[in-house]
């Protein structure tokens, strides 16, 4: 918590002073984000669920979940001798299916029921970038969206590795006009047989750790905002055991 304590927003003035420790509040997402439960099924030993949902959305809406991701990737890169800002990147996607009833009875929607995660990370396997949208859209059309997330944030990361499912010149295109992005595809051996662990692409399968976080495994969200801000729960929750095992 010392690392975010600088990042999490100070107490109004005005009004009535603030009797919620912020720490509990944190700890009771990364507790839901683990536990995959529902809000009312928080413990007690938390501050009321009504109170850590009205944290969750105004933090989802201020940008601050993804602002301490970041922060902790920078930590995390600092305790492990590299630059703050890294310049190259991996990106990967994963698909979830979505909540059989949330889903939209229409003909479109029938043919694709889940979201996808769009996810860059550095070279170390830290994510950087993150974009949810739906899972009937193509890697190559959702890696723009994905790169977009790292352009302000990541001025240097600039080089990017791919498998063999972003290949192609649309791709290439996209990423001309959205920054000066290069793309490496990282292809398999001709003679591999069964896994291979491919250079600079692996780091990426590290994000699958998130997916132990119950609340990754099915999109419950009815927002993507909302689902995306879990996943950084889910990081954030993987970057705090960092430096205290560095």
């Amino acid at each position: 918590m010392a690392l975010i304590a600088p990042i999490m927003p100070s107490a109004n003035r005005i009004g009535r002073p603030r009797k919620t420790d912020l720490r509990e509040v944190v700890n009771a997402l990364l507790y839901l984000a683990s536990s995959g439960g529902a809000w009312r099924l928080l413990p007690k030993d938390f501050p009321p669920f009504s109170t850590v949902q009205k944290y969750f959305y105004r933090w989802r809406e201020a940008g601050l979940l993804r602002t301490i991701s970041n922060s902790l990737v920078m930590a995390a890169r600092e305790t492990e001798g590299r630059e703050a800002s890294p310049t190259a990147g991996v990106i990967d996607n994963r698909s979830r299916p979505r909540k059989a009833a949330e889903c939209v009875a229409s003909t479109r929607e029938r043919r694709s029921t889940g979201r996808k995660r769009h996810i860059v990370v550095d070279t170390i396997g830290l994510m950087v970038g993150l974009v949810v949208h739906a899972a009937e859209i193509q890697d190559r059309d959702g890696a723009p969206a994905a790169l977009k997330t790292i352009l302000e944030r990541w001025p240097w990361l600039r080089h990017v590795f791919a498998d063999g499912g972003y290949a192609g010149p649309k791709l290439k295109g996209a990423m001309q006009k959205i920054g000066t992005f290069t793309l490496e595809i990282v292809k398999r051996t001709d003679n591999a047989k069964g896994f291979e662990a491919l250079p600079r692409r692996w780091v990426v399968e590290r994000i699958r750790m998130a997916g132990r976080c119950r609340s990754l495994a099915k999109d419950w969200e009815k927002s993507i905002a909302s689902a995306e801000a879990w996943v950084y729960v889910a990081h954030i929750r993987l970057l705090t055991r960092r430096p205290a095992s560095a």
